[in-house]
């Protein structure tokens, strides 16, 4: 009889236990709680889908206004954000790929530090450059503009540090993806008379469909997630016109007075519906036309 080796519970082991207590019963609690009247010290209460009912169709409801709200600043952040977080990248990476580029490693570093900085670090450095008394737009450049309390300015400063911050990391994957494309192909391209451009579109892209979908669905995925930026940049001013979902179910879970987490369970709830259903699009779409 074969004799069974535990070696690898070892090395499983530990990561499921870290699943399971932080990720996958906080989500089934955080599901159930969804469904029921909860303020984090007395038992929930259960509602079923009331507060479903209430997000969703109570147009006189405040959490009615706070989801859709939300919901399409979100959306809007996702817009703006996702395709400086696909293309900028991609454009650095290939550029980096030039044979006449030196120091590429010391570029890519410089290009990657950014991300390992805290939100809070990126928020204190880019307010100070958009202070209208101390900071660069104005003292350099001698803009009199008070960005956190205008649009479309609010929106460009919470861009600006997200991209800032988010380069690096698509970066970095699609240096490593373009690095195992054959150079064969290129070099029989480049005999064959095609330009930078047509290499581009007809090898590079080809080859690293993959992990552009996978960058492409990640990174929507976590820009549907967005708190800090706000937060921290505009505090979801001028007039609410920055204030993403996230910080309403933050708002309603731990803000001042009584919590109402049930709500905000359910807000979150859907705010993952909304991010599952357009993942698997993505996926979808983007998988069919790489095949």
């Amino acid at each position: 009889m074969k004799k069974r080796s535990f070696a690898p519970v070892f090395f499983v082991g530990p990561h499921l236990i870290l699943f399971l207590i932080f990720i996958l019963i906080p989500t089934i609690y955080g599901i159930y709680a969804s469904f029921t009247q909860w303020n984090l010290i007395n038992d929930p209460v259960w509602v079923g889908l009331d507060n479903y009912k209430t997000i969703l169709f109570d147009s006189e409801s405040t959490f009615n206004y706070q989801f859709y709200n939300g919901l399409k600043n979100t959306l809007l952040f996702v817009l703006l954000s996702v395709p400086i977080l696909i293309v900028i990248p991609l454009m650095i990476a290939v550029a980096l790929e030039h044979k006449k580029v030196k120091l590429k490693g010391t570029i890519q570093s410089i290009i990657y530090i950014p991300g390992l900085i805290s939100i809070s670090a990126a928020a204190l450095i880019w307010s100070l450059i958009f202070n209208k008394q101390l900071g660069v737009t104005g003292n350099v450049f001698g803009s009199d503009t008070v960005w956190a309390t205008n649009q479309p300015y609010a929106w460009i400063i919470i861009i600006v540090i997200t991209v800032w911050g988010g380069v690096g990391g698509n970066m970095i994957i699609y240096r490593a993806s373009i690095n195992g494309v054959s150079k064969d192909l290129y070099e029989a391209a480049e005999m064959d008379g095609a330009g930078s451009v047509r290499r581009f579109f007809s090898i590079t892209l080809p080859s690293i469909r993959f992990p552009l979908i996978y960058t492409f669905v990640m990174t929507t995925a976590g820009s549907f997630n967005v708190f800090g930026q706000p937060l921290m940049m505009t505090d979801g001013g001028p007039q609410q016109s920055t204030h993403v979902l996230m910080m309403y179910i933050r708002q309603l879970a731990f803000g001042s007075g009584e919590s109402l987490a049930g709500m905000a369970s359910a807000m979150a709830v859907l705010l993952g519906l909304v991010i599952l259903v357009i993942s698997a699009l993505q996926y979808y779409v983007m998988n069919r036309n790489a095949n």
